[in-house]
């Protein structure tokens, strides 16, 4: 077996591959669009999506498509558009007809994009430093997940430590412009690193628009997830329990699990008498070994050195715990997710994850935008969570919009814990 397929399937669970196509791309061209004589934009980049796809996708038979003519009728949309939001958009329109998770096109507008390329960076090593000297991916931002509904711009979470956290933003926020300008994720950032950016914002749905005054600084995405997950450690208490609360926002990664346990064993929470494992939103990533943490049957070796410094191995979290998940619950941690509930490790409380789990790869394009192509099938235990998430088995809604930083999900679990902790 190819070394390739051989890593690919050491990782399809985390839904996240790392393997290098063999088949490299074009030589890159100016980040713009190039412009043909007639005032069309040149469709190379929309052309080596096309061929990706059709090369390097997990169903070999497009799920049925009729790919040559898919890509005719998108070619010509992609040649006619001015913007490049408008070619994204194009060619996110015929990824779309695939029907399939990890299976999406970004530029370097969305803070999604830094944040893959990062996740990424392994597959991408020969193309990064063309775009990212050092490979160091970065973007200026505040640090905060954002969701569009309904046409508006809500802040969906806030990263502990960051910007957006220091100046009082709150998830639910509705950020109604930047600076007087229509916001945007990275470009109402974009030079303004350590400058202030005044941001309108509406807290209530019919509360009036206030200014908000942010930093943006350099955000190198690998490094603020590992900051607000060792950041959003904190105690609940709760009907005299002591309720330790810890979110996970990227599991793309060992070290986040490296992080989670030296919080639960020598950190903020080691003296807690109940555990909320929040896992909701970010990205995934997580292995399946990540669950033995939460497995009270296995044993715990501590080693000591001779000046005393301990080394825990194996680590078990052996008190009660609470998962939190919901629709952006994806890839790898559903497959946490569906572990934990079908062992009966504690209640899995929110609302239905994403249904994303694909085993996926990166590519860059010759314009610099970035390809996400999912590349393996998945399964479960033989199930496949594709199209069907996990469950809760409390189901708690959560409407984000203007929730002034009320969390219904997390009062929840608080509550199942702090009666039965």
């Amino acid at each position: 077996m190819r070394a390739s397929v051989l890593l690919r399937l050491s990782l399809v669970a985390l839904a996240f591959t790392l393997a290098w196509s063999a088949a490299p791309l074009p030589p890159p061209i100016a980040p713009a669009a190039a412009r043909s004589a007639d005032g069309t934009t040149d469709t190379q980049a929309f052309d080596e999506a096309w061929r990706l796809v059709r090369d390097k996708f997990y169903d070999r038979n497009l799920k049925g498509l009729d790919w040559e003519a898919i890509g005719k009728t998108f070619r010509a949309q992609y040649a006619a558009a001015t913007t490049d939001a408008a070619r994204s958009g194009v060619i996110n329109a015929m990824l779309q007809k695939l029907a399939s998770s990890h299976t999406h096109h970004y530029t370097k507008d969305e803070t999604a994009y830094y944040e893959l390329a990062d996740i990424f960076r392994y597959a991408l090593r020969r193309d990064l430093p063309k775009y990212f000297p050092g490979r160091s991916v970065t973007y200026p931002g505040i640090g905060m997940f954002t969701r569009e509904i309904d046409g508006k711009t809500f802040v969906a979470a806030v990263f502990p430590g960051l910007p957006a956290a220091k100046a009082g933003l709150l998830a639910g926020d509705e950020i109604v412009s930047a600076d007087g300008k229509p916001f945007q994720p990275v470009g109402s950032f974009r030079d303004k690193v350590g400058k202030s950016v005044t941001l309108q914002i509406r807290r209530a749905a019919d509360g009036p628009v206030k200014d908000m005054t942010v930093e943006p600084k350099r955000i190198e995405p690998d490094e603020a997830f590992e900051e607000a997950l060792k950041d959003s450690a904190r105690i609940i208490e709760a009907n005299g329990k002591r309720i330790g609360y810890v979110r996970v926002w990227s599991y793309a990664g060992n070290r986040y699990q490296e992080l989670l346990e030296e919080v639960l064993s020598e950190g903020k929470l080691k003296d807690a008498d109940a555990l909320i494992w929040d896992l909701r939103d970010g990205w995934g990533g997580a292995h399946p070994r990540y669950l033995n943490a939460f497995n009270p049957y296995g044993p715990t070796l501590t080693l000591t050195d001779r000046d005393g410094d301990t080394n825990v191995v194996g680590y078990r979290w052996r008190k009660p715990v609470a998962m939190l998940i919901n629709g952006g619950t994806r890839s790898g941690k559903e497959v946490l997710a569906y572990g934990f509930k079908k062992n009966g490790f504690g209640p899995v409380i929110g609302e239905r994850t994403a249904g994303a789990l694909l085993a996926a790869t990166a590519f860059l394009l010759s314009d610099g935008s970035l390809l996400i192509l999912a590349v393996d099938n998945a399964s479960v235990d033989g199930e496949r969570l594709e199209g069907k998430g996990v469950a809760p088995t409390i189901e708690v809604p959560f409407d984000i919009r203007y929730a002034a930083g009320k969390d219904p999900q997390i009062d929840k679990a608080v509550e199942v814990l702090a009666d039965g902790a």
